[in-house]
């Protein structure tokens, strides 16, 4: 995704992919260049790191909530399921990894975190699309795999993704902990789920690299928290 709404027709316009490629070699290196890099290096790390600290100061208390719920979730056996489109696809099925296979393990003889990606079975993801439509895509998983108590985790940098709502709604009403992870002002998804984090950004790389972050970091906590109770 773009921060900006880009005009594909214009850009077409302006010259074939060869022409680009060739005026791109024959330029001759800007000495410039180097600064030009920096500069973008550390406004994308100082406009980060800001962000991170208005996410420090506004949703510290939802993210202790949400590990609250997945941690009753795990002690219940109950499972977390995930879903995005674009980046926020990647972010799911990273995050269901994360919380399946980097846990405790066997070796301590507990359970592991039930946790899946409905993202990730392309077959069965394009028949949905094709057979009931996008916005359905999730929803018709949602009513094959998941159960009352499971936790359904929706990510949508806008807020808006229709097939995320209308799953995270039909996960409400069958009895699932619903959790949206947006950004900009939390768009649809804000009010749809139970409990919603927004990263107030507009830059949906911001946004996605710090959903990335509190993925992370739920992990992190979930971890500690179980481990404490084997005390």
């Amino acid at each position: 995704m773009a921060d900006e709404k880009r005009k594909w027709d214009e850009i077409a316009a302006k010259g074939k992919v060869s022409d680009v490629r060739d005026k791109i070699i024959s330029k001759a290196p800007d000495p410039a260049m180097e600064n030009i890099r920096n500069e973008i290096i550390e406004g994308y790390m100082k406009d980060t790191a800001e962000c991170l600290d208005k996410v420090l100061d506004t949703s510290s208390g939802k993210i202790s909530e949400i590990t609250q719920h997945i941690f009753e979730a795990y002690k219940q056996n109950k499972q977390i399921i995930l879903m995005g489109n674009g980046g926020s696809s990647s972010i799911a099925s990273h995050i269901a990894a994360d919380f399946s296979k980097g846990w405790l393990g066997d070796e301590h003889g507990i359970m592991r975190l039930r946790s899946l990606s409905l993202v990730d079975n392309v077959s069965l993801l394009t028949s949905w699309m094709n057979d009931a439509g996008q916005d359905q895509m999730f929803v018709g998983q949602l009513k094959t795999v998941m159960n009352p108590g499971d936790i359904v985790i929706g990510i949508s940098g806008s807020g808006n993704s229709k097939n995320i709502i209308n799953a995270i709604e039909y996960a409400n009403s069958a009895g699932a902990k619903t959790i949206g992870l947006c950004g900009f002002d939390g768009g649809k998804l804000k009010d749809a789920a139970a409990i919603s984090l927004v990263v107030p950004s507009d830059s949906f790389k911001r946004i996605e690299d710090i959903h990335m972050m509190i993925g992370h970091l739920l992990k992190a906590v979930l971890m500690r928290e179980i481990k404490e109770a084997l005390k």
